[in-house]
């Protein structure tokens, strides 16, 4: 028996329920790699997997969890064998699949990646989805031409898991940063990252009649979409982009074409649950290359399994800052 986060569903109300629970291996999932999962983290889809399921979840019981790192226990599968570390994030485990919040996980070997030279389980787990969606951003962003000195680089959202990870990135990387939030006491630990602006969200998250406004940056991460993000496409300068990875600030965008029209905007949608695998791979040997691991162990926050149901409910409230690292074994 071994400890893990389990979410139940009362039929008569549809109120859900989270707690810690000893489950046995048989009760998991199958697949053909079992690890004994170290470390895992909370990102925004977890919140809602934990709490009201926000239509991610399948059935119930369900243990969330959408990202871990751990060692490879048995593999039926040439690929992996006892004793490897291995990253798993996305594929919509922790969604349909039984995730990471439990010591153990029965997963399929075409979900997982080798854990990168250079990072050991517990720093994965510290960029996790978040940060592993934030360097596909700026993968994005290069590939579409974006280098150190063409102008700002904005961070929406910047503060939460994805932005932290995006900002320290790109200011490692040598471009100049503006980080947007709705904090301000988040003001000193964005610059500790490697911002050198800060912006109100409230200076941004109002639409407005113009369609473009004067050319201000180079290139953007967008984790909060709706307004801010139909304001920010008209600030871009000509042929920048915009790596949209979330909707904080919701799905609908009150935009209009102009800015893709009249300066050659792009608008790249992020998508890290059905990556390939090789991108996979290279974004992972990026992140042990490109983020510093002293900004990356400013962002910790640790946690128990025992403390996720509060985490679930804060995180849906904009209230974590950083990166969320939970010890599953603690």
């Amino acid at each position: 028996m071994f400890n893990a986060l389990v979410v139940n569903k009362d039929e008569e109300s549809g109120k859900t329920s989270a707690a810690v629970e000893q489950i046995s291996l048989d009760q998991l999932p199958e697949g053909e790699v079992t690890v004994a999962v170290e470390y895992s983290t909370v990102n925004y889809k977890d919140g809602l997997c934990i709490g009201p399921g926000g239509g991610l979840v399948r059935k119930y019981p369900h243990v969330p969890g959408i990202d871990f790192a751990g060692t490879v226990e048995a593999s039926s599968d040439d690929r992996y064998k006892p004793g490897d570390k291995v990253v798993l994030t996305g594929w919509r485990v922790g969604e349909a699949h039984w995730g990471g919040y439990s010591q153990k996980a029965n997963v399929r070997a075409d979900w997982l990646v080798p854990l990168p030279e250079g990072l050991d389980t517990r720093q994965a787990m510290a960029v996790g989805t978040a940060g592993f969606t934030a360097m596909l951003a700026v993968m994005a962003l290069e590939d579409h031409g974006l280098e150190p000195g063409h102008g700002p680089v904005l961070v929406t959202g910047a503060a939460g898991g994805v932005g932290s990870v995006a900002t320290a990135i790109l200011a490692n990387l040598g471009h100049e940063v503006a980080g947007v939030t709705g904090r301000p006491e988040t003001a000193d630990y964005l610059k500790s990252l490697g911002a050198t602006q800060i912006v109100a969200r409230e200076e941004i998250n109002e639409t407005t009649k113009r369609p473009l406004e004067s050319e201000t940056w180079a290139g953007c991460v967008d984790a909060v979409g709706g307004a801010m993000l139909a304001r920010v496409l008209g600030q871009m300068k000509y042929g920048a982009s915009v790596a949209a990875v979330g909707l904080a600030g919701g799905a609908a965008l009150p935009a209009t074409v102009v800015p893709f029209l009249l300066r050659g905007v792009n608008l790249l949608g992020i998508d890290s649950v059905m990556q390939p695998y090789d991108n996979r791979v290279r974004a992972w040997q990026r992140i042990a290359k490109d983020l510093p691991m002293d900004k990356l162990e400013a962002m910790i926050q640790p946690a128990t399994l025992g403390d996720l149901p509060q985490l679930g409910a804060d995180i849906l409230k904009g209230q974590v800052k950083g990166r969320v690292v939970v010890d599953v074994n603690a």
